[in-house]
């Protein structure tokens, strides 16, 4: 069974109380529900994985590696836009990655247009709604089969 590590970054432990207007109002922990029902229907075992700190996040991906985690599915939230670190951890380890999205950050302010971890990343899937995670695991499932 191959092994998906799921990064959520800052403040996506608040969805379902956070700007629904955007997020929606699906809590955090029906989220993962959702994602975990489909990982197991595609063959996937699944890991949940939230921060609001960038080295917490950086230290999980470098984990990722000696925990022979087959694919990661990362919302970096906020630090999309700025976290090299995260880029250079994703780099490093080597492993197929996807930065998903719940907004369409191409859709909002301008500084959430730039994405500079996604050079890192085999792919990016932005606004889907929470879907975006479950559209990140059918590509998976193409990339790792």
């Amino acid at each position: 069974m191959k092994k998906v590590l799921v990064i959520n970054g800052p403040n996506l432990n608040l969805l379902g109380i956070r700007e629904k207007n955007i997020y929606g109002s699906v809590s955090y922990e029906d989220v993962l529900k959702s994602i975990s029902q489909k990982a197991q229907e595609l063959g996937f075992e699944v890991e949940f994985f939230q921060s609001n700190h960038e080295g917490e996040i950086i230290d999980k991906i470098h984990s990722a590696y000696f925990e022979k985690v087959d694919a990661i599915i990362i919302n970096p939230g906020a630090y999309t836009h700025y976290s090299y670190a995260i880029h250079d951890a994703i780099k490093a380890v080597n492993i197929p990655t996807i930065e998903v999205h719940i907004s369409n950050i191409h859709a909002r302010e301008e500084f959430r247009h730039k994405s500079v971890i996604v050079p890192a990343c085999t792919g990016q899937i932005s606004g889907f709604g929470i879907k975006s995670y479950i559209i990140a695991l059918y590509a998976l499932k193409e990339i790792l089969d």
